[in-house]
């Protein structure tokens, strides 16, 4: 019998195509992700089936568009209803560890939509009926990523696995922001971590000056990435003493904003060499001059989640910090794909590489992400690299999006799909 492929599926968060050196960068660092796609197949029209975090990563789980498996918006937890392609794996003998961000689940415990309110002079329905879906997803089994109540691991808290996944470490949220079990590690090596983060904590510098970006005091050997990567080494040798495959997945919470890369990657870019979008400043529709009509008022704060105008030194400057948040991430999948050599495993395992969606990062003078599904949003790399086919096809044209994910690995695995998945490509 034909011995089964391992996978280590690698996943960054807000992180468009064209932020790569195999889509055409010419300025960013990225020599280890290259190499995934020099030996293997490039996704030049990949898409995602949601531009936001909590949809498209329930989608890249079920094979499913969110119309189905129901989590439209950030705050609608992955139903436990649906059935997850990590779960067969797991079904059919693979070994299944999640290491990094999940997202699966609410960070806030904040709801994703409006509550329901009673109005004067009409009769209120019934508790149970008065939201279109009865089940909102708000009991404690759906609560299990909310940061603030993170006071012990996930795992300790799981009856069961998670997802599919029997072996979870995972950071939430962003930057130096992230929380988890990241957090809780990083407290135990440090007991005043929290001094180390958050612009209030942040090292002085006066030549970069952007909204949601601060030079952290955190190390470079105690970032959330640094963790994954670190974690992620540990996990796969344990891997390398038993006969099962397995599936790993590698999720990095960068190049998310904050905009806050430790250490030398801060200034490992000079914003005054970067290029802005061929979009900047161009574009009239009413998003556009409201934003930008905000930001020439002051009157938008530019420190949440909702997108927002940008100056031309400010495009620059969060351009060449996101590099440097890239450029880290890059080097510590190098650490991981060299460790997979060492112990024997590279020649077996499938190594994947994608995002869960894009951000503006400039276009239109424009950053982050909503409203608008331009190409930076909705476009984000894919890329395989499978030893068994070496090179199979360098590029591949064709339209694929991350609703096929899930049966691809399935189909690869020699496992038949669930039923209502997407056939694999």
């Amino acid at each position: 019998m034909t011995k089964r492929p391992n996978f280590l599926f690698i996943i960054t968060d807000q992180h468009r195509a064209d932020h790569l050196g195999c889509y055409g960068n010419r300025m960013v660092k990225t020599p280890n992700i290259d190499g995934i796609a020099a030996g293997g197949t490039r996704w030049e029209r990949f898409y995602v089936a949601n531009p936001i975090c909590m949809p498209n990563r329930a989608s890249i789980m079920t094979g499913r568009m969110c119309s189905v498996h129901g989590a439209r918006h950030n705050g609608i937890p992955l139903s436990k209803d649906h059935t997850t392609f990590v779960e067969l794996l797991r079904d059919a003998g693979y070994s299944t560890g999640l290491i990094g961000k999940s997202h699966l689940q609410s960070f806030t415990g904040l709801p994703a939509t409006n509550r329901f309110e009673a109005r004067d002079g009409l009769t209120t329905p019934s508790a149970h009926l008065r939201d279109a879906y009865k089940n909102n997803r708000h009991s404690a089994d759906y609560d299990l990523e909310v940061a603030p109540n993170w006071e012990t691991p996930l795992a300790e808290r799981l009856k069961g696995d998670f997802y599919g996944f029997g072996h979870v470490e995972v950071a939430a949220d962003h930057g130096d922001q992230a929380s988890g079990d990241y957090l809780l590690w990083a407290r135990a090596q440090t007991p005043d971590f929290d001094r180390l983060t958050g612009p209030e904590n942040a090292l002085p510098d006066n030549r970069i000056t952007a909204p949601q970006a601060w030079r952290t005091a955190v190390p470079e050997e105690l970032y959330s990435t640094s963790w994954i990567a670190d974690r992620s080494e540990a996990w796969l040798a344990e891997q390398a003493t038993s006969d099962a495959p397995f599936f790993l997945q590698m999720s990095f919470p960068d190049p998310h904003h904050p905009f806050t890369p430790p250490g030398r990657y801060w200034d490992m870019y000079d914003p005054a060499e970067v290029a802005l979008p061929a979009s900047f400043g161009k574009g009239d529709l009413p998003p556009i001059r409201a934003m930008k009509e905000a930001m020439e008022k002051g009157t938008d704060p530019r420190d949440n989640q909702n997108p927002f105008a940008v100056t031309e030194d400010e495009a620059r400057a969060i351009i060449a910090l996101t590099y440097g948040m890239i450029t880290m991430i890059d080097d510590a999948i190098g650490r991981v794909l060299k460790r997979l050599e060492t112990l024997g495993l590279a020649d077996n395992t499938v190594v994947i590489f994608t995002s869960d969606h894009g951000d503006y990062m400039g276009d239109h003078g424009l950053m982050l992400k909503l409203l608008l599904h331009y190409q930076g949003i909705i476009r984000v790399p894919f890329l395989w690299h499978d030893p068994a086919h070496p090179q199979h096809s360098p590029v591949d044209t064709g339209l694929a999006s991350s609703i096929d994910i899930a049966a691809t690995v399935l189909a690869r695995a020699g496992i038949q799909a669930f039923n209502g998945c997407r056939a694999g490509t």
